[in-house]
Formats: C-alpha cells, structure tokens, sequence
C-alpha cells in the first residue's frame, strides 16, 4: 500500500504542478480577453439574471436559480473553512490575492463551460436533458474525441466517490465529535438516511434542498465571520494590506507561521482557489445541463457567478477573519485555524460554527456531486447504471464516516486534477464556439435591462 500511495504522490506532484496552474490560468485568460472582459464587466446584470432565474425560462428540469444552487452546493465547502486557512498557512496572506485573481479568469472558464453545456446538452432515454464536458467533448469535438469525452466521464466517476462523498462525510464525523462528541458510526448512518432520502427525488429534489440550504448557509457564514471582522476593524487595512504586500514579496516567518515566498503564495492561492469554486473542473456544468433556460449564453451569465460567490465573497471573508484576528501566526492549520478565529470574537462558541458549517457544507456537497457522479457512470453505462449507483452512494458515506482517508484524500485530489485536463482541452477547442454563440447574442439582444433574457 506505501508504494501505491507514494506513486499516487508522485502523479499529484506532477498534475497539480506549474504545467496545470498555467493550463488552468492560460485557458481562463484566454478566455476571458476572447470574451471582451465581459464576465468581468457585466457582473451587475448577471445577478439581476440570477434573480429572474427563480422561475423557469425554457426546457429543462429545474430553474437556472436552482442549478446555481445546485453547483455552489458542491463548491460552497471545506474549502471555503479549511481550504482558505491551508493557503495562508502555506503560501502567506499573498495566498489569497492569487485566489482572488483565479476567481477572475476562472469567471470566464465557468461561463464557457455553461454555455457548452446547455448548448450540446441531450435528452436521455427518459427525456431528461443530460450534459456536461463528456457531452460537449462528443457532440461538439465530433466522435474522434470521444477517448477524451471517456477520460472525464471515468475520472469524475471514481474522483466523486472520494471528494464528493467519503471525504466530506469524514469531516463531518470528525468536526461532530469534536464540537458534540457524537461518535462517527452514528453520523455516518445519519447521513446515509438524509443523502438517501434526498437522492430518490433525483436533480429536483436535490436542486430543492440546495435552492433552501445554500443562500441559509452562506448568509449566516458570512453573517458570522463579519461578527468577527467588526470586532477587529481597526485590523481591516493591515488585512487588505497583508495580502497586497506579500501576493509579491515574501512574507516573513512571524510566530507559528514558517514564512513563504512569492512562489508558494502563487502555488497554493491557485490550487485551493480552484479546490474551491471548481472552475475548470467540468463539474458545474453538469447541473447546469439541467436548467430551464432559453439560451446557452444566459445560463452561462448565471453560472459564472458561482465562482464570483464562492472565490470573492466566501472565501474572502473567511481571509479576512484569519488575518484581522492574527490567528494566522498561531501554527494552526486547516479548520483548527478558522475555529481560533473565530473563538477570538465569540468566545467557546467558535468551535461549534465551524462545526455546524462544516456539516451543513459537506452535505450539501455529497449532494451535488452525487449527480455528478450519477451523469459521469450514465454516460459510460446508461441509464440502468441509476438505481445501484445511488444505493451505494448513500452506504459510502458511513465508509466515509468511520474511517481514516489520508489515502482518499490523495486519490481525490489526484483526480480532480485529471478531470480538468480534458475539459480544459475541450473548452479551448470549442472556445471559438463560445466566443461566436456570445457575439451573436450581443449584436441581436444586446445585454441591458431593457432586453432581458
């Protein structure tokens, strides 16, 4: 077993190193100067899209509100908790500069997967609309790229099991026992019964838990972290002024905290800057496969904002806790970080809003990632593949639950960058597609308040 996950270590090294951080990088620039900065420069109209989006706007099986709530679902997670405060600790407060600038070009990736998804989206033999990189890989490539369209569907298939499913149960059981000392058997079997329980209802039960779950959770994430942000105002600037500085220079070693360079703040902004809000990943555009949307271009408007709400606004808040409190120089890692900051502002009870955040995030991920999963084993095997995959889904997470995932953890993440590799090919090739479909859009519709769609 050592061999193996040295070998899985040595491949991480290797797909989570300068060639990815450039693929990811360079495709999202790309992108996003093909598209005339236009991810950046209409984000005001694409929230007030979002807000039309509550109701349905074409075919589909649920709204385009929903399938933003669905995707932020799977994104909205450790990552925002724990996945933050392992990029300051690593890279530096500069760590989450490049966060940010990820988010920007990652905008534009999002949004091209959109629109590629609704755009070469298919019905299934039920007459539900199905898509995603391994349909838009074969329907807009042609049949000799299907190899790349198999590639995807096979590593989403397997890395969901790992990342969606066992590793957020096992931060659950874990952040539950720490917090209510609830032993992990019992809340795998809990979440076996709620996961099953939502899962029989398919993408528009799912869509419905997330559609109520999502905007409670993340008010009141950020509603806790801006407590502690007031009770430390006058450590704002010097936040703001951390990250700046050191998104150049290397930050010095000071308390817990080793120090790092430019370098490891570019490193880790990037890969927990994705880890996060998944642009490039190809899972987002699975759900919005799904939405009832009369266009590809509105539906990848609504699915940019994603990355916005989870990079720039979640992300940075949790940051921002960290730093203005100085918890960041105390040694701890991960979750233990943004508890301690937390616990700065609201004394003992620190631990148990991470705890409640962290469960609620994580199930909602196990939730979307299910259906990602689900689509990815559809696309190789059909649709008998449906009713087995969901039973075991359900019973992997007391697997998740009870046991110990260094390994998963490297499996996973070893395979989410896989993932990326062909999608982010395939939206490179079918860019030229995006940048078409958007400019004709403009020149006949125009995007204004006036001409909504």
């Amino acid at each position: 077993m050592s061999l193996i996950t040295e070998a899985v270590r040595w491949l991480n090294g290797i797909v989570w190193g300068v060639p990815m951080l450039v693929l990811i990088l360079g495709v999202g620039l790309y992108l996003t100067l093909g598209l005339r900065l236009l991810t950046v420069l209409k984000i005001p109209f694409a929230f007030a899209q979002l807000w039309r989006g509550r109701v349905a706007r074409g075919p589909g099986q649920i709204t385009p509100f929903g399938a933003l709530m669905t995707a932020l679902s799977a994104t909205i997670g450790t990552g925002n908790i724990a996945g933050v405060a392992t990029a300051i600790i690593l890279g530096g407060p500069g760590a989450v500069f490049w966060m940010w600038m990820t988010a920007l070009v990652g905008m534009a990736t999002k949004y091209a997967e959109a629109v590629c998804a609704v755009r070469y989206r298919v019905k299934d033999e039920r007459g539900r609309y199905v898509g995603g990189p391994m349909y838009y890989i074969t329907n807009g490539l042609g049949a000799h790229w299907t190899w790349l369209a198999v590639c995807f569907a096979f590593f989403a298939s397997i890395a969901g099991f790992g990342i969606g499913n066992m590793v957020q149960a096992n931060s659950v059981a874990d952040a539950i026992e720490a917090a209510f000392s609830v032993p992990h058997w019992l809340t795998g079997l809990v979440l076996v019964a709620l996961v099953g329980t939502v899962l029989i209802g398919g993408i528009e039960r799912i869509a419905a838990v997330a559609d109520k779950l999502v905007p409670f959770m993340a008010i009141a994430y950020v509603g806790a972290c801006l407590v502690v942000m007031v009770a430390n105002a006058d450590a704002i600037p010097t936040a703001f002024a951390l990250i700046i500085e050191h998104a150049f220079s290397p930050a010095a070693a000071s308390g817990g905290f080793a120090g790092a360079a430019v370098w490891a703040a570019m490193k880790f902004g990037v890969a927990r800057g994705v880890f996060s809000n998944e642009a490039g990943l190809g899972s987002a555009p699975i759900a919005h496969a799904a939405a009832q949307t009369k266009g590809p271009v509105s539906q990848g408007l609504v699915a940019m904002l994603g990355t916005f709400i989870d990079t720039i606004v979640i992300c940075s808040f949790t940051a921002l806790a960290i730093l203005t409190t100085g918890a960041w120089t105390s040694g701890d890692t991960g979750a233990e970080l943004t508890t301690k900051a937390f616990d700065t502002a609201l004394p003992n009870l620190g631990g148990y809003i991470v705890a409640v955040a962290l469960s609620i995030f994580a199930f909602t991920t196990m939730l979307a990632w299910s259906y990602y999963c689900e689509r990815a084993l559809q696309y190789l095997f059909g649709i008998r593949v449906i009713l087995p995959f969901r039973i075991v889904w359900s019973g992997a997470a007391l697997v998740g639950a009870t046991l110990k995932l260094s390994f998963v953890w490297l499996l996973a993440d070893t395979l989410n960058a896989l993932m990326a590799i062909p999608n982010l090919i395939g939206l490179a090739l079918l860019s030229p597609v995006v940048f078409k479909i958007t400019r004709e859009f403009v020149a006949t519709r125009g995007l204004s308040e006036d001409n909504p769609f």
